[in-house]
This record gives C-alpha cells, sequence and structure tokens, in this order.
C-alpha cells in the first residue's frame, strides 16, 4: 500500500495528503493540543498577530522575522510534532472539529466502526502480531519470480511492497481519457539520497536498527542478517532510481508504452504476473515514468534471489501494518520515526485514528465537515476572490515583456478554461460497499485499502471526470490538477487565518489569495508551461519565451542554492522550481488582485500599518513556522518546496511593492538590485 506517482498534481504542501498509512509523527499541520475550542482562530481584531512581530528587526534584514520574530521566540515545538506554526493551528482545530463529529457517530456506522476498531486498544493488544500471519504466510508460499511478481502487483490495493506502482491518471496526449501511469518504488527511505549520502547515515543505520527490530518482532531466526541483505536489495535500488528532481520533469517522465513494449524493454519483471496481481488487464498505453529506472530495477529483480526478495517482502508487509498492530509493533515504527523528523513522543491514539478514518473515508466525513463548517457565504466570498486573482493573472499575462503574442494568447486561453473548485466536491462518494466491523481493525484497514484502490482502478480507460477530487474537504491544502486544468481549494484551508468572512481584505489577499495565485500559477511554471489549455502534453512555447523564462528562472534558483536551510543543507532549485516560482507568481498576483479590489481608492490605515503592509504582513504570518533540525533536512532532500522560512523570504525580496511598503534599503541584508529581481509574471 505505498504509491509511487510524483508528478499528478502540484499542492500547496500545507499538510500531508490523507492516506491509509499512518504517520507516527504529528504530520506538518497538527498542534499538540487534544483539547481546545471548535472556534475559529483569530489574529487580533482584523487579521493580523501583531503581538507576535519582532519590531527591533528590520524588515529587510528578515522579514520573517519581522513578522514572526516574537512567535519564534516563545513558541516551543509540541514534543509529537516535527514543527509548529499557523498550519499546525489550522489543523488541530480541524482535527478538534473532526473528532466531534466522528465521536458522535454510532458502531453501527462506517465511521464509528472504522474508528471505534482502531480506539479499542485492548482488542488490538491481545491480538499481538496475529493479524500478520495470514500475510506473511502468503509471502512464505511464493515459489518463485512470476508468484513474487504477482504478489507486488497484489500490495497496490493490500499489504505488501513493490518495486514499481502506479494507477490510472490523464492521458498525455488526450487529457480526456484516463491511462495507466507507472512509476519506481521499491525503497523504504524518502529518497535515493537516503542510501547514497554520507548526510544521511545516521537515518540510514536508524533504519537498518528498525528492519532488525521488526524482523524480530515477526520470528525471523536472524534478523541482524536479513536486514544487511534488505539494505543491500534497497542500496541497489536507489542507485538505479531517478532523483526526485527528475521525476517532476513532465519532459523526462512522460514515456508511452503498451504492457509488450514495457515487458520487452524491462524484462527482468514478469509484467503479466505483476498486471494480473494488480487486477489490471493489458494496456495499449501506460505513461512509465522513470523508464531508465524501472528497466534497471527489473533487471535488478531478476537477478535478486527469491529468498532476498521474500525478506524484503516481509518487512515491509509489516511496516505498513505497524500502526494497525500492537504497542510493540507501534513503539519499533516510532523509534525508528524519532530519528527521521525529531520527534520525541508518540501521537495520542485518537489522532492516529483520525488519520486512518480520514483516509479510509474522507468523503464521508467530509460531507460532514463542509455542512457544518463551511457556510454557503463563505463559498461565494472565495469564488469572488479566485475570479479576481484570475483577472490578475490575466493582466501580467497581457503585460508579459518576454512572453510573444501567440503564446500569450494560448496562455490567456489555458486560464480561461482553468476550472475552479472550492470548499467541497459536487458529487459525494458512495461507500455502501465497503463493510466494516468495529472487532475488525487489521482487516477494516485491508478492505478499505481494497476499496480505496478499486474505487481507483474504476477510471483506468474511462473519460477524466474533472469534477472528482484529489483531497478531502477537510484538508488544511489545495492544489492545482496538471493535466486537468484545475485548481481546488477544501473548505479545511479555507478559514482564519488563511481567509476569514469578517477580516481586513488586504489579510485575506495577502494570505489565501497568494495561496489562489500560487496554484493558478502552477499552469504556467517550469512544468505547466508543459501542458497546454486541453490539458495535452505540448510546449506551445516559441524556443524564444522558452529561453527568456528559463533565464529568469535560473537566477531565481541561483537565489534559493545560497539558502541554508539547516546546517548543511542548502536548497536544491531544481527540485523545488515549479514551487518556488508558484510563490513569487502567486504573491504578485494576489498583490495586483488587492489593488483592483480597492478600485482606485486608498486602502485605510489600521493600527499604523497601510494595507500594503498589511498584505504582506498577512502573507507572512501564514507561513510562520518553527521546524526541527532533522525536519527540515528531510523536508530539503525529499519535498519540492521550500522551508516555510525561505518561502517568504524568497518571494517577497523580489516584488518591488514589497520595498516600498518597508521602506526596504540597500543596506538590509536581503535587498536586490531592481535588476537582479526574477520578474517571470
Amino acid at each position: 500500500m505505498k504509491y509511487f506517482l510524483l508528478l499528478s498534481a502540484a499542492s500547496l504542501a500545507l499538510a500531508g495528503p490523507a492516506a491509509l498509512a499512518q504517520s507516527d509523527a504529528a504530520p506538518a499541520t497538527e498542534a499538540a493540543a487534544d483539547t481546545g475550542s471548535l472556534a475559529p482562530l483569530k489574529f487580533g481584531s482584523w487579521g493580523v498577530d501583531l503581538g507576535a512581530r519582532d519590531t527591533s528587526v528590520r524588515p529587510g534584514d528578515d522579514f520573517d522575522r519581522y513578522a514572526n520574530g516574537t512567535w519564534f521566540k516563545n513558541t516551543e515545538i509540541p514534543a509529537d510534532q516535527a514543527s509548529a506554526g499557523v498550519d499546525y493551528d489550522v489543523y488541530n482545530l480541524t482535527q478538534r472539529q473532526l473528532r466531534a463529529l466522528v465521536t458522535q457517530a454510532p458502531a453501527t456506522s462506517q465511521v464509528g466502526a472504522l474508528y471505534q476498531s482502531f480506539m479499542d486498544e485492548a482488542r488490538v493488544e491481545a491480538l499481538g502480531a496475529a493479524p500478520l500471519k495470514a500475510d506473511l504466510a502468503r509471502v512464505a508460499a511464493i515459489k518463485d519470480k512470476s508468484a513474487m511478481a504477482r504478489f507486488m502487483g497484489r500490495s497496490q490495493g493490500a499489504f505488501g511492497y513493490s518495486i514499481v506502482g502506479g494507477g490510472p491518471y490523464a492521458d498525455t496526449d488526450d487529457p480526456t481519457t484516463n491511462v495507466l501511469w507507472l512509476g519506481q518504488g521499491g525503497i523504504g527511505l524518502p529518497d535515493r539520497e537516503y542510501y547514497l549520502s554520507d548526510q544521511f547515515k545516521t537515518q540510514r543505520d536508524a533504519y537498518r536498527a528498525y528492519i532488525v527490530r521488526t524482523m524480530k518482532l515477526i520470528g525471523n531466526p536472524a534478523p541482524e542478517k536479513a536486514a544487511d541483505t534488505i539494505m543491500a536489495f534497497e542500496t541497489e535500488i536507489a542507485k538505479a532510481s531517478w532523483p526526485i528532481a527528475d521525476r517532476r520533469d513532465l519532459g523526462k517522465i512522460n514515456n508511452p508504452m503498451s504492457a509488450a513494449e514495457l515487458a520487452a524493454y524491462a524484462p527482468g519483471l514478469d509484467w503479466s504476473a505483476w498486471f494480473e496481481g494488480a487486477q489490471i488487464p493489458p494496456q495499449k498505453r501506460i505513461i512509465v515514468n522513470e523508464n531508465t529506472a524501472i528497466r534497471d530495477i527489473a533487471a535488478l529483480y531478476a537477478k535478486t534471489p527469491l529468498d532476498t526478495l521474500k525478506l524484503w517482502q516481509d518487512f515491509h508487509v509489516a511496516d505498513n501494518a505497524a500502526p494497525y498492530l500492537s504497542k510493540a509493533f507501534v513503539d519499533n515504527r516510532f523509534e525508528f520515526t524519532k530519528v527521521m523528523s525529531g520527534v520525541s513522543e508518540l501521537r495520542p491514539r485518537w489522532k492516529r485514528g483520525l488519520t486512518l478514518v480520514d483516509g479510509s473515508l474522507g468523503e464521508l466525513v467530509g460531507r460532514e465537515y463542509a455542512a457544518k463548517y463551511f457556510p454557503p457565504s463563505a463559498k461565494a466570498k472565495m469564488e469572488a476572490l479566485v475570479a479576481n486573482l484570475k483577472l490578475a493573472m490575466g493582466d501580467r499575462i497581457r503585460g508579459n515583456s518576454w512572453m510573444a503574442p501567440a503564446t500569450k494568447e494560448a496562455a490567456l486561453a489555458k486560464l480561461d478554461r482553468m476550472d475552479v473548485m472550492v470548499g467541497y466536491p459536487d458529487k459525494w462518494r458512495d461507500y455502501s460497499a465497503l463493510k466494516l466491523d468495529p472487532a475488525d481493525l487489521y482487516g477494516n484497514v485491508e478492505r478499505s485499502a481494497a476499496f480505496e484502490y478499486a474505487y481507483a482502478l474504476e477510471d483506468l480507460d474511462k473519460p477524466v471526470d474533472r469534477k472528482k477530487w484529489a483531497m478531502n474537504a477537510q484538508e488544511v491544502n489545495a492544489y492545482n490538477g496538471g493535466l486537468e486544468n484545475k485548481i481546488v481549494f477544501p473548505a479545511g484551508i479555507l478559514q482564519a487565518p488563511y481567509f476569514s468572512e469578517g477580516v481586513d481584505d488586504a489579510v485575506n489577499y495577502g494570505a489565501i489569495g497568494a495561496v489562489i495565485g500560487h496554484e493558478i500559477s502552477h499552469g504556467f511554471d517550469d512544468q505547466g508551461r508543459k501542458i497546454d489549455a486541453s490539458g495535452a502534453v505540448r510546449d506551445w512555447w516559441t524556443p524564444a519565451d522558452a529561453r527568456r523564462f528559463e533565464e529568469q528562472a535560473k537566477g531565481f534558483g541561483a537565489q534559493y542554492a545560497a539558502y541554508e536551510a539547516a546546517p548543511g543543507a542548502f536548497i536544491n532549485p531544481d527540485l523545488t522550481m515549479g514551487e518556488n516560482i508558484a510563490d513569487l507568481a502567486g504573491l504578485e498576483i494576489a498583490y495586483d488582485a488587492y489593488h483592483r479590489s480597492l478600485g482606485g481608492k486608498e486602502a485605510p490605515v489600521i493600527d499604523g500599518l497601510t494595507g500594503d503592509q498589511r498584505f504582506f504582513l498577512a502573507f507572512a504570518q501564514a507561513w510562520r513556522d518553527k521546524a526541527r533540525e532533522d525536519a527540515i533536512k528531510q523536508q530539503v532532500a525529499s519535498d519540492e518546496h521550500s522551508p516555510a522560512r525561505w518561502r517568504i523570504i524568497g518571494p517577497t525580496r523580489n516584488v518591488d511593492a514589497w520595498y516600498k511598503a518597508f521602506n526596504v534599503t540597500p543596506d538590509a541584508k536581503y535587498y536586490l538590485k531592481p535588476e537582479a529581481r526574477t520578474r517571470i509574471w
């Protein structure tokens, strides 16, 4: 039950996507408080937390600390979290709200049955490792490589792992039809660099120790030897795998093949058996992402002893299942998590239970959440904001100095066809066929995974449903749908301090407005520019347009390459380029839209702050964050998004209006000469 496709939609990455797999540490948006008010959060009387500022710091020397410095000094990261920040506060509120909804559900309901099965800790402890026996027996019964391939295919919707994986998504040539996308897999650490770089030796050692302990728990007679064997196998997979920066490049990952062509290209794996296990009929068209990696990993698979593959599979079955087993398995997994994220305390069980419910019955819960916490008036106000942001983006395109007229016309056509979805989907999923039992946690998780996988497979070779959401209504996040040319804003993020009906307009535009602009601009960033208005993968820019864009992007990337997010961990501009461009463009578009909303009038001064100052402060406070060093290093190595601090400093120092708003002078630390400022949009 692990998924491999990196590029399907560009998200804001405030919160981790809902998944059946459990995180031991708090996700990047969960606060520690178990109890508290269900009322909306509030920053001051008009939307900015004035007490969070450190006015002894000049804005141009460190805009993050100017906007958030006092908060940063006074904030301690809770023991069960990798960081603290506004996104934590908002997510924590949604968790309290969801808890109130979920705990009211009767045990006879699907939500109640699933949650109760997780919360029945006494029963889980009494069962110990017994639920694993059937899955481990399946691994033990594997007699040859074809049977292993079949098991790996089955693991798409069950406990286990595979060297490849994927699912349906829009065709790169015909975006109205879903085809199979296939990507690399097989490793247990976040990215290939964790196996190959000296920087991650501590994490590697912790992973090996975790494998040893896990193999002991499942009764392996030689756990040390097994761990060495598994680590050696995964290290070879890592060597063959693509770097994460390459995995987001549409030009590189768009490799169409038929199933027969794939079998000839990567003959080391019995593809017929894999597809049979995955319940996927022979495909005439597959978008093979990391094609050379898949070829080389398949060759590695062919020469790897079956006993090695079975040890590797045993471990991953147990690793997948660990959150749903006894305390021995949960604590064992958490010991590894401590090293990876720097947290020191396991999340409370109720929070982990909500994660399971959210990942398994997300739209069922989301329907109740949206009805209770996202009124029609908020939806209407948000839709008006988005419409104004789209107008501002259109103005930016028309006023662009480096783009050819024909390219501008195509860009405007793409913007015009971009669908906007706010709050929740128009049509909710039907979960009635999913059978859940309040006394069978392990079985519930298995059935939920199989149900979710079958739901995904229903789209294969079918028309793309552009109304279908890839996030739940309660998620504190947003995304651009890539080939579907749509932007989606769940109700979870549409609350204070990101968005509120009752605050100063400058605050809404600086906070949620920049998020809206961020998602809009993904349609025109370094990868979005390779997708046309219909959603087809096609480079619709002239060579001159592309060259001028890349010149600006190169300079922008050089700025980020100089940012040391943690000791020895510099931001990778190739990995983060699309998100960095979207952060800058989003801020600029939101600023223009804010001034459009003023209708030529001067914004009032509030508490001594001009409208522009309030706009930029709201932007900075929406991103405020204090993170553990290990968590930052993991983010830098494996996340397309820059750490939050640099999502404040990086964009603002490239915006002329920010300099004017805060009188930033050439002697300031982050001052850029006008000619050095990036001006893509």
